[in-house]
């Protein structure tokens, strides 16, 4: 079993999967949509979680920094429960500030162009929030 972890944007979703120990996360695609068309993409991601046998889905939730919930992290939400009741199992929230941040810049330190970072942040920034998860999923495990 293994979880899979998104970055949802208004033009794509990046995803990434865990390992079957749920200890590694790992880019895995990225798939792009028209503007604000979210539903298009639940069908490729069911398929995804069949095939690799997904028992849970980590969706990146944007709060603004001071903790509140704006229009992006009301647009999350609806995608949430939309994309839970297609797939049929728990889609979890959790906090994705500053991953983008932080994945632009690990990719400026690798010395990517922009044209490069561009394709590859949404995929990073999914692996970010799915590793931040599986990292406080196994912590509260150990406590």
């Amino acid at each position: 079993m293994r979880y899979l972890g998104l970055d949802l944007g208004s033009k794509t979703i990046g995803l990434a999967l865990s390992d079957t120990t749920k200890t590694i996360a790992s880019v895995y695609k990225t798939i792009y949509f028209k503007d604000n068309d979210y539903s298009s993409t639940i069908l490729e991601i069911k398929k995804i979680v069949v095939e690799n046998n997904v028992e849970k889905v980590i969706l990146g939730f944007p709060k603004n920094m001071n903790n509140t919930i704006g229009e992006r992290a009301q647009i999350t939400t609806n995608y949430q429960k939309m994309l839970e009741s297609e797939i049929g199992i728990p889609v979890i929230l959790f906090d994705e500030r500053l991953t983008s941040v932080i994945s632009n810049s690990l990719m400026i330190e690798a010395d990517l162009s922009r044209k490069k970072r561009k394709k590859k942040v949404d995929g990073l920034a999914a692996q970010i929030i799915l590793q931040d998860y599986l990292n406080k999923e196994r912590n509260e495990q150990n406590e």
